[in-house]
C-alpha cells in the first residue's frame, strides 16, 4: 500500500509520561521533515475543517538503549530520514536548548530515549527487524 514505512522507537523503561512525549516529538519531526507524507486537512459532516495528519500509519516499538543506539546506526547507514531524542532534552525548556543537549551527546554512547525513522518499507523492516511492538 505505501512504498515507505514510518516507525517510532520508545525506550522501554521510561514512564508512561515521558514515552508519549517522546512519540509525539518524534511524530512531528518525520511529519516536519516528510511534507509529502501529509494528507489533506479533515472535515466533519457539519462543515468545520480540522488539521491534517500522514497519510500513513506509524509504527510504535519498544526497545532498551542498546537497541535505540543499533537501530539508530543501522538506520543512518541506509540514509533514510532519523529523528532522534535523548534524554537531557528531558530537562531542557526551548529548542536551542535540545540543540545543544544533542549536541554534547557522543556518538557510540548516545543516551537515546527514542528514534523516529522513515523509509522505504523494507529498509526500515529490516532495520527493525525482531524489534517488539510497543506494549
Amino acid at each position: 500500500m505505501f512504498d515507505t514505512k514510518v516507525a517510532l522507537v520508545v525506550r522501554n523503561d521510561l514512564p508512561t509520561w515521558q514515552k508519549l512525549n517522546v512519540t509525539a516529538f518524534l511524530a512531528t519531526g518525520i511529519a516536519a521533515a516528510a511534507p509529502e507524507a501529509i494528507g489533506k486537512p479533515y472535515m466533519d459532516a457539519s462543515g468545520t475543517r480540522y488539521g491534517s495528519m500522514l497519510v500513513q500509519p506509524i509504527v510504535v516499538f519498544g526497545a532498551d538503549v542498546e537497541e535505540l543506539r543499533h537501530a539508530r546506526q543501522k538506520a543512518i547507514e541506509r540514509s533514510m530520514l532519523v529523528i532522534p531524542y535523548v534524554e537531557a532534552m528531558f530537562r531542557t525548556g526551548n529548542d536551542e536548548a535540545n540543540r545543544q543537549a544533542f549536541l554534547v551527546e557522543a556518538v557510540d554512547s548516545m543516551n537515546l530515549v527514542g528514534i523516529g525513522i522513515r523509509g522505504p518499507k523494507n529498509g526500515v523492516d529490516k532495520v527493525l527487524k525482531g524489534f517488539e511492538l510497543h506494549a
